[in-house]
């Protein structure tokens, strides 16, 4: 169980959050017909799932998910994704994450969609937290923290509710 001054976001705030996120994706890429929305495996791709579904409520846009398959304990192993690159080829695009820590698997999942020509690219994380190893950012974040180096953001996602704590 976990310790109630633990929590970062509760359900309820999540799902604010990803309203947001979604609203502001939206005003980003109000003039297009459609919008690839790529997850990282895992919590990156439920948390895609998410956000397209309420873009999809608030929106005319054609929302593609894809799922990008990437070894976080090895990001120097190919990384895959569920749809084709001519699926994505020339198109915008949103590559989603739960956590930003050292940004080594957003940067290597980056790396993947800058081999492909894209419309427009943009990153989605719900918890930014301030010690990168890289130079990489999230365009649109749920929450940014300042944590140390030995705290870690944990966030779970079930059918019906989610939560973000800091172990």
């Amino acid at each position: 169980m976990i310790a109630e001054n633990n929590i970062i976001l509760d359900n309820t705030q999540i799902n604010q959050k990803i309203k947001r996120i979604a609203y502001q994706i939206y005003e980003s890429n109000s003039s297009e017909k459609e919008l690839i929305i790529a997850g990282i495996v895992g919590n990156g791709f439920t948390f895609s799932k998410k956000i397209a579904s309420v873009l999809e409520e608030i929106s005319t846009i054609n929302v593609t998910l894809c799922e990008v398959i990437i070894d976080k304990k090895k990001p120097l192993q190919p990384i895959t994704t569920s749809i084709s690159v001519n699926d994505y080829k020339n198109k915008p695009l949103v590559l989603v994450d739960d956590v930003l820590n050292s940004g080594t698997t957003l940067i290597y999942g980056i790396k993947h969609f800058l081999e492909v020509p894209l419309k427009r690219f943009k990153t989605v994380v719900l918890v930014n937290r301030n010690h990168k190893k890289y130079p990489v950012k999230a365009d649109f974040k749920g929450i940014s923290l300042s944590t140390s180096i030995k705290e870690h953001v944990q966030v779970e996602f079930n059918e019906t509710t989610a939560i973000a704590y800091l172990v």
